[in-house]
């Protein structure tokens, strides 16, 4: 199947190679929101955990 699927990207790319190329600063422009949509995921926004070594020294918990 998934050799199938290369081999029909293949033909349809270099049948409609101007057309995707035209396409390429479009699709960079919408990779960034994407990007920061689901790469931001890791970063601990959101609260609910406290940061390692924010209480220290003041013996607050």
């Amino acid at each position: 199947m998934i050799g199938f699927a290369l081999v029909a990207a293949f033909y349809v790319l270099r049948e409609h190679w101007e057309h995707a190329f035209g396409a390429l600063p479009y699709l960079l422009l919408l990779a960034c929101p994407l990007m920061h949509l689901f790469m931001h995921h890791g970063h601990g926004h959101g609260g609910g955990g406290q940061r390692a070594g924010s209480d220290r020294g003041t013996g607050a918990k």
